[in-house]
């Protein structure tokens, strides 16, 4: 359940499943998006998201399915971008030193660190990663 207001932060996957029908998680991440909204959660994510979720609609779908989601953001309400600096990378790294992180990608270990500095602790995700680095999955 999300509290009234609770930063949630958006992960790639679930940008993916909202965005096209034929996912197989687009029923779950639809009725969570609702949840969100009605809770009027504070959204949350990150250029290296967005960066990884407009080139994967951009060759899995058309340049302007990827267009029109990209623009889409710019009209969500409660709706934060955040910046992903070279030190934000470089803390990143650490996490690759973590056993239960096999198969972590560099997306995820910038959202972990950016989730952290903006005191964020529930990822709106389908990628395990997540909860096996502390933070509440929802989706």
């Amino acid at each position: 359940m999300i509290r009234q207001g609770e930063g949630v932060f958006v992960d790639t996957g679930a940008w993916i499943a909202l965005a096209l029908t034929q996912d197989p998680m687009h029923s779950r991440a639809k009725a969570t998006w609702q949840q969100l909204r009605s809770s009027a959660a504070r959204i949350v994510t990150s250029i290296p998201v967005v960066m990884e979720t407009f080139t994967f609609l951009e060759r899995n779908t058309t340049c302007e399915a990827a267009l029109a989601w990209k623009d889409s953001l710019a009209r969500l309400p409660h709706f934060r971008l955040c910046e992903c600096g070279a030190r934000d990378l470089a803390a990143a790294w650490r996490y690759f030193a973590q056993p239960g992180l096999h198969k972590l990608s560099a997306v995820d270990a910038t959202s972990f660190i950016l989730m952290e500095r903006e005191g964020i602790k529930v990822a709106f995700a389908f990628d395990h990663h997540f909860a096996s680095a502390g933070f509440r999955l929802v989706g």
